[in-house]
């Protein structure tokens, strides 16, 4: 459905992404692993064209059409919703107001069905419609900033970090209604995640980022069963002496 080939994208003389390719399934969840820095989100604003310029090299496909260097208007009209790292709401709109504006492409008709819908997922928004976003938790933006993407009916989601800040049990929460939304609205979904644990629940197929490129790529079985995600994702650690503890710090074999 969506295909990326071979990029590389720059930030001045720096390169951000390297050679990196990938491919999501339709109607599938696909999850991107990986630490702070190694380049998931410049993915993420690369493939919606939030860069200028970029990528550098290499090119990106939405159903044999490629896509890469578009403005970002028409990556969206094409289907393509991103839902950013920080939530990024109007914080001086209502949340009504800020969920009317994810559906600014769609007809009225159109719209009011698709609120009603996310409603349904989000009853806390529902409760707060009035209230203004930059008032709300900060799971309580997150739900309306998933909420905005999904009034434009998206074919494809990128959800860049939605655990991020956020208590267990909102986390679980939030990856509930992820899993939903795939389920029964058939929606393909790119989910990019430091929370490697509960990424690794939900998705279909995985990668593990590594520096601006992919180092491990396979299912979620084969992910979690792999030593280093074990140990420096998931924090399992498997050589441990007879005290308990680790003698020494191993290196990751993909390095």
């Amino acid at each position: 459905m969506l295909v990326v080939k071979n990029i590389e994208t720059l930030y001045g003389l720096v390169m951000a992404l390297r050679g990196v390719s990938l491919e999501l399934a339709e109607g599938k969840i696909t999850a991107i692993l990986g630490s702070n820095g190694a380049g998931k989100s410049t993915l993420c604003k690369t493939v919606m064209g939030m860069l200028e310029d970029q990528p550098d090299k290499g090119t990106i496909w939405l159903d044999d059409k490629r896509i890469d260097r578009k403005d970002t208007e028409d990556i969206v009209n094409l289907g393509l919703a991103y839902v950013p790292e920080g939530r990024e709401v109007f914080e001086e709109l209502s949340v009504l107001e800020n969920l009317q504006m994810g559906a600014y492409i769609r007809r009225g008709s159109q719209s009011k069905a698709t609120l009603k819908r996310v409603y349904e997922l989000f009853p806390r928004l529902a409760e707060r419609s009035k209230q203004l976003a930059g008032h709300l938790s900060g799971g309580e933006q997150q739900m309306l900033a998933i909420g905005r993407a999904l009034m434009m009916r998206p074919r494809i989601m990128l959800l860049d970090e939605p655990s991020l800040g956020l208590s267990p049990l909102l986390v679980k929460e939030i990856f509930a209604t992820i899993v939903q939304v795939n389920q029964q609205d058939d929606t393909t979904m790119l989910l990019v995640e430091q929370n490697a644990a509960m990424a690794l629940k939900v998705c279909h197929h995985g990668y593990v980022m590594e520096n601006g490129r992919f180092v491990l790529a396979g299912t979620p079985e084969e992910l979690m069963a792999d030593e280093d995600v074990r140990e420096f994702y998931l924090g399992i650690r498997s050589e441990v002496s007879v005290k308990g503890y680790q003698r020494y710090k191993r290196k990751k074999r993909w390095r």
